[in-house]
């Protein structure tokens, strides 16, 4: 056994050597007002409130996901509803209420570089762009731009705080203006999943006796397709993975067409549903063996 090693056979850490009281005194004799400890005290201060923004932010794009999601699940309503106005006038008050978090999280991010915190609202965004798409289309049959989802997430508000000048506008209220852009990539996430709720969309209406809607919303989800398919491989590895969903959906929605072009007068109308929810369920099941 070397002299290095102990009776137990381990070997000694070199600072096991020194006493502990002799380390105790050098903790203690560190000078916390030299400039080395001011910087790093700093650098501390500094990631804590970087750390606590991000937290904060990661809870309001949870919040603006939940309340997303509800308002597409009342934008599903609008098919059966007996009056289709007031699920849009019900939804438009939700979309409010949601874009009042992305006050907040614009409000948060001044004078912030938006993409060193973009994986923390970008979930919130992608699901805010899905609820506003549905709601436009539901209202337009057409797809909502980037420009114009932008447009409705500038925010302005008044600061009612009291100014020192003199002057005889001092008292006045000075307007603020907070906005929050959605990058192109959260928009192209956003509308990939908003095939699936036109899909889904697709189904409800055969089941309510709507046969023109399928149709449509085919051939919308073929142009969305066809724009997918021009990005390809070259996009950001998020919009490739989507394009496969995407591809589902406008199978099972082209299936629903197929069967109401060629068996439409055979299956009566309210068995419609229950026949086009048995064959997705069955494409479901042929594409996870392949």
């Amino acid at each position: 056994m070397s002299g290095k090693e102990g009776s137990g056979g381990f070997r000694k850490r070199k600072h096991d050597n020194f006493p502990h009281g002799q380390r105790r005194e050098e903790k203690e004799n560190v000078n916390l007002s030299s400039a080395l400890m001011t910087s790093f005290k700093s650098f501390q201060l500094e990631l804590d409130t970087r750390h606590d923004k991000y937290e904060r932010l990661v809870k309001l794009s949870r919040d603006i996901t939940i309340e997303s999601k509800r308002t597409i699940f009342l934008l599903h309503r609008f098919t059966s509803a007996p009056n289709g106005e007031e699920v849009l006038n019900e939804s438009e008050i939700k979309l409010d209420a949601v874009r009042r978090k992305i006050k907040q999280v614009a409000q948060e991010l001044i004078g912030e570089d938006m993409y060193q915190f973009h994986r923390a609202i970008s979930p919130g965004l992608q699901e805010y762009v899905e609820a506003v798409s549905f709601q436009y289309f539901i209202k337009t049959r057409s797809l909502i731009s980037v420009e114009e989802i932008n447009k409705q997430l500038i925010f302005t508000a008044e600061d009612r705080e009291e100014t020192t000048n003199t002057t005889s506008n001092s008292h006045d209220k000075q307007p603020h203006t907070w906005s929050l852009k959605v990058t192109p990539v959260d928009y192209l996430l956003g509308v990939a999943d908003l095939t699936g709720e036109l899909m889904r969309l697709c189904i409800s209406s055969v089941g309510n006796g709507d046969i023109d809607t399928p149709f449509e919303l085919s051939q919308f989800l073929r142009q969305i397709y066809d724009g997918f398919t021009f990005i390809g491989n070259t996009g950001p590895y998020e919009v490739s993975k989507k394009l496969y969903t995407l591809k589902q959906s406008l199978a099972k929605v082209e299936n629903a067409c197929y069967t109401l072009k060629v068996r439409g007068s055979e299956i009566p109308k309210h068995m419609l549903a229950d026949v086009f929810s048995t064959k997705t369920e069955l494409i479901d099941q042929e594409e996870g063996l392949s």
